[in-house]
C-alpha cells in the first residue's frame, strides 16, 4: 500500500515508557477532505493524526509512529488517560453527524484494513484494542458513528464483535451496566444510577454495538451484546 507524506507539524513525544497498544479510529467530520487535511496540519488547531485515509483509499502519512499525534484529547479506556501516548490515530474522511454524515466507501475501508493489518501485526495489537474515538471519549465524540462496520471489521480480525446470545428477559439494572462496561474497557461510573457519564457510555457501545438503536438507556437488547462481548472476559 503507497502512503503520501503529509507531515503535519502537531506532535510530540510519546510518554516514557508507555507501550504502543491501541488503535483509534475517527472521522474527519468536516465539509471536505481538504479541509480536514488544512486543519490536521494548522499549528494553531493543535489537532492531529498518524493517518488520513481519503474516500478515494488514498493514505496519507501526517505523524510518524513513533511520535504523540494530537487525536484522543480527553480521553480513557481501561482507566488510562493518556490514550494518544499509547496509540495510533487513523481519521477517515467523512462530514461526520454535523455536515451529512453518509456511510465509509468500500475504497476507503479496504485501505483502513490493509493499513490496519500491518500496524497490528507490527505491533502485537490485540483487534479488542481497536477502538472509536466514541469509545476513549464517549461524552465529547460520537466518530467514527453508527454507520462505521465494525461487524466487518471483525469479520477480518481486526476488532471484536459480540457473539450471539440470547437477550435476558428482563433488563438488569444499571449497576449490571455499569460493571460490563468496566470490563469491555469503558471509562463507567460505578454508582448504580443512570447519570448522564453512564448515559453517555450506554450510548456509545450501543453506536458500535447495536448502531440501529442508539437509545442511551438500558434495554434486554444493549444487555444480549454485552454478555455476548464478556463471556470469554
Amino acid at each position: 500500500m503507497r502512503v503520501i507524506e503529509a507531515p503535519s507539524p502537531n506532535h510530540e513525544p510519546r510518554a516514557a515508557g508507555v507501550p504502543l497498544d491501541t488503535v483509534v479510529v475517527h472521522y474527519t467530520g468536516m465539509p471536505t477532505a481538504a479541509q480536514a487535511i488544512d486543519r490536521l496540519r494548522d499549528p494553531a488547531a493543535k489537532v492531529s493524526a498518524h493517518y488520513l485515509i481519503e474516500t478515494g483509499g488514498r493514505v496519507l502519512r501526517l505523524v510518524p509512529e513513533g511520535r504523540r499525534a494530537w487525536h484522543a484529547g480527553v480521553a480513557c479506556w481501561q482507566g488510562l488517560s493518556d490514550i494518544n501516548s499509547r496509540s495510533i490515530g487513523i481519521e477517515l474522511v467523512n462530514r461526520g453527524h454535523a455536515w451529512g454524515y453518509h456511510p465509509f466507501p468500500e475504497s476507503q475501508l479496504e485501505s483502513l484494513r490493509v493499513l490496519l493489518a500491518d500496524i497490528l501485526a507490527r505491533y502485537g495489537i490485540p483487534p479488542a484494542r481497536v477502538l472509536g474515538h466514541s469509545d476513549v471519549a464517549p461524552e465529547r465524540k460520537t466518530d467514527p458513528g453508527e454507520l462505521f462496520p465494525w461487524r466487518t471489521l471483525a469479520a477480518h480480525g481486526l476488532a471484536v464483535w459480540p457473539d450471539p446470545v440470547q437477550p435476558p428477559a428482563e433488563t438488569p439494572p444499571v449497576a449490571w451496566f455499569q460493571a460490563r462496561l468496566a470490563a469491555v474497557g469503558y471509562c463507567t461510573p460505578q454508582s448504580g444510577r443512570l447519570d448522564d457519564a453512564t448515559a453517555a457510555v450506554l450510548a456509545a457501545f450501543q453506536r458500535r454495538f447495536r448502531p440501529k438503536a442508539v437509545t442511551a438507556a438500558p434495554d434486554t437488547g444493549t444487555a444480549a451484546r454485552l454478555m455476548g462481548l464478556t463471556a470469554s472476559a
